[in-house]
């Protein structure tokens, strides 16, 4: 049996509903060179049952009752695939039939990328909304940009397996903004690669989107920028930037810990702040 050119891995944890359109969207796929994993985190809506019934790859990582969360899902199928390229995808999205093929293509044509993206169409409670200039995707040099916010969803992404060992995947302690601290160490030492075709569907607006569960978000990007700015060899530009970045949302973090008296993560970005202002 020959080797496949890409892994592809859906993490899942009872999105079943979901779940069905995303697997029938990479089976669709009309590149078909690519082996495929599905990592359940413990779902007890009947994923497994369904999974068995189609008779497609999985492994469940934990108990039904506690759920390991999206990076060690990830992960998992990272270290349970050998592709050399790799693929994600949300289990509540969708690609369209030419992503790999495309994605393909362009690292035959482009092979010094290590990691490339594509354009997505956002979908909000069954409807097409536009995507604001915030979130527009683009390639090159995208360090500045992933300071403020992630610009690189893991449903459009593919990047050398290399790489992701380079970096050990995805911070297993991170609740949310897992994805965000990956591309900022990558793209704080990689250009990146970008196909400027929507090939992905990315739906929201349903209530078990972690980024509908979680606030203060930016606590998790401080620490990512106050790591690489710890521990890469930056630029003297990028460190700039970096400083300026996690300054800003070190103030506004503290600002709003105090206006609704959440002080559970006040003394640590406090001294995160003064650390890099040299107080």
């Amino acid at each position: 049996m020959s080797k496949k050119f890409f892994s592809v891995i859906i993490p899942t944890y009872n999105r079943l509903d979901f779940l069905k359109k995303s697997i029938d969207s990479v089976l669709n796929q009309s590149f078909k060179e690519f082996e495929f994993l599905i990592i359940d985190d413990g779902s007890s809506d009947g994923t497994v049952e369904y999974l068995d019934s189609r008779s497609i790859k999985y492994l469940t990582i934990s108990k039904r009752d506690a759920p390991q969360g999206v990076s060690r899902a990830r992960n998992h199928g990272i270290e349970n695939t050998s592709a050399p390229w790799v693929c994600f995808l949300d289990s509540d999205d969708q690609w369209l039939p030419s992503k790999l093929e495309r994605q393909f293509e362009f690292i035959k044509e482009f092979p010094g990328f290590q990691i490339n993206h594509t354009q997505e169409r956002w979908i909000r409670n069954e409807l097409r909304v536009n995507q604001m200039k915030k979130h527009v995707k683009g390639g090159g040099d995208q360090f500045e940009r992933c300071l403020e916010l992630c610009v690189i969803s893991p449903s459009t992404v593919c990047l050398k397996r290399e790489l992701l060992q380079k970096w050990r995947g995805f911070r297993e302690d991170y609740l949310v903004c897992e994805d965000y601290d990956l591309w900022l160490k990558i793209c704080a030492t990689e250009k990146v690669g970008f196909i400027d075709e929507e090939l992905i569907e990315k739906y929201g607006g349903h209530e078990d989107q972690l980024s509908r569960k979680f606030f203060a978000m930016d606590y998790y990007r401080v620490k990512s920028i106050k790591w690489i700015l710890e521990h890469l060899d930056l630029s003297e530009d990028q460190r700039v930037l970096a400083k300026g970045v996690l300054i800003k949302k070190a103030e506004i973090l503290l600002k709003g810990y105090k206006k609704h008296n959440n002080l559970d993560n006040y003394d640590e970005i406090s001294y995160i702040l003064n650390s890099v202002m040299g107080v």
